[in-house]
């Protein structure tokens, strides 16, 4: 008994023609230029609009203006304060200081000599200057950035006493400047509470020269 077989026929591709891949190419180049102006241009131009519009005084920047209208810094960005005349803020890393081409912390890790050092020097510096009081952490140790404007108010606070002694103010009025100035969490619920030091040492000279 002889068995047969049936031979399939194998189907060959289809060769794609030239004009297909005109067509895929067209695609391409016409969705990258689309997206490019609806995604990159587009977008942002309005989003700038918007802020614009709806947040004039964030979009430039938060900039601080003197009497004068001169620009003295942003509500963004810290600057050194060194004179016991003025709340200083954390202190930084960032290149020589506060410099915002060179933002960044340490990177100095927690049981590292130079940082152990130079934490217990500030401490030790703190305490005598109130004797008794504990020293806020956000006094001693820097932030990520090296930039952070804000200090809590107990850090604040802890610098009253030396204010009013420079600036012959008492500590009642130094203390109620600070909470003035002391803002909340945000919707109450997010960061904590914090003030605004470049705003408060400008209100302080308001107030006494």
């Amino acid at each position: 008994m002889h068995s047969t077989s049936v031979m399939t026929p194998v189907a060959t591709p289809k060769a794609v023609s030239v004009s297909t891949y005109h067509s895929v190419w067209k695609t391409a180049i016409r969705f990258t230029l689309v997206t490019t102006i609806l995604l990159g241009l587009g977008y942002p131009l309005l989003v700038t609009v918007i802020a614009g519009f709806v947040f004039p005084h964030k979009a430039a920047g938060s900039l601080i203006l003197n009497k004068d209208g001169q620009v003295i810094g942003s509500e963004l960005l810290a600057q050194s304060f060194t004179s016991d005349r003025y709340f200083h803020p954390r202190p930084s890393a960032a290149g020589n200081g506060y410099d915002a081409t060179a933002s960044g912390g340490s990177n100095l890790a927690q049981s590292n000599a130079k940082l152990v050092t130079r934490i217990q020097g500030d401490i030790d510096k703190l305490s005598a200057e109130n004797p008794g009081k504990p020293v806020p952490i956000d006094m001693v140790t820097t932030s990520g950035s090296g930039l952070d404007p804000d200090i809590t108010p107990d850090n604040a606070y802890f610098q009253a006493p030396r204010i009013a002694k420079a600036r012959n103010l008492t500590e009642a009025q130094v203390r109620q400047l600070i909470a003035e100035h002391t803002d909340s969490r945000q919707l109450g619920l997010l960061g904590e509470p914090r003030v605004n030091v470049i705003s408060l040492n400008l209100d302080l000279d308001r107030i006494s020269k």
